[in-house]
Order: C-alpha cells, then structure tokens, then sequence
C-alpha cells in the first residue's frame, strides 16, 4: 500500500480546506491524523473502504468529513470552519485489519501511513 496526502497550505480562519490522500493497494480503512508543533499525535477520523462509514474524534464537532472515491483510490478530508488550533501536519494512513471501526482511533490499527500535508491556518 502507498499513501500520498495532499491539498495542504495556509488558510484564514474560518475558511475551507480539501485533503487528499491516493491510496494504492489492498485496505480495509483509511484514517486521518494530525500532529500539531509539540503535541502528540491525534485521531481526526476514518473511512472504511468497502462501505464508507465513517468515525470522527470527538473534537470536531461537525466540522469535518470524510470520503472516499473508490475509483480513484482517493480519500478525502473536507475542513471547514477551520481554526486556528487545526494547524499541523496531518497525515493520511491505511489498516489492511478489519477492526470494529472504533478501534481505528489507535495508531496500532494501521499498516501504512503517507508522509504528510501541513495546514496553517492564520487568524
């Protein structure tokens, strides 16, 4: 499996941003993370592949969602009201374990991980 995210840059507050993430190969879910300067490493939300449902960290509060394209082995992560506090790199990865879709919160679900877009925003 090969993970490639993208769609990262600088945004003001309250705006929109699209990640992408092209993932080749055989998976069961794709989940996004983020890590922000200093901080550990957060569950933002994951998508299994065969059926589309999706899980959120309780943070987000609506804010995001997640897709997928089956055809173009993409995943997507639509942000919007983007806070300044949403600032980091966040990283796309791939569980090719079938798991009870809460599990997909833990890192140790997951397989494969691309190798990051960062997301500024300004306020």
């Amino acid at each position: 499996v090969q993970l490639q995210a993208s769609g990262g840059g600088l945004v003001q507050a309250g705006g929109s941003l699209r990640l992408s993430c092209a993932a080749s190969g055989r998976k069961n879910a794709v989940g996004w993370f983020r890590q922000a300067a200093g901080k550990e490493r957060e569950f933002v939300g994951v998508i299994t592949w065969n059926d589309g449902r999706t899980y959120y960290g309780g943070f987000l509060k609506g804010r995001f969602t997640i897709s997928r394209d089956r055809a173009k082995n993409t995943v997507y992560l639509q942000m919007n009201s983007l806070k300044p506090e949403d600032a980091a790199t966040y990283y796309c990865a791939a569980a090719i374990r079938l798991y009870n879709i809460g599990n997909y919160v833990k890192e140790s679900a997951y397989d494969y991980w691309g190798q990051g877009t960062q997301v500024t925003v300004s306020s």
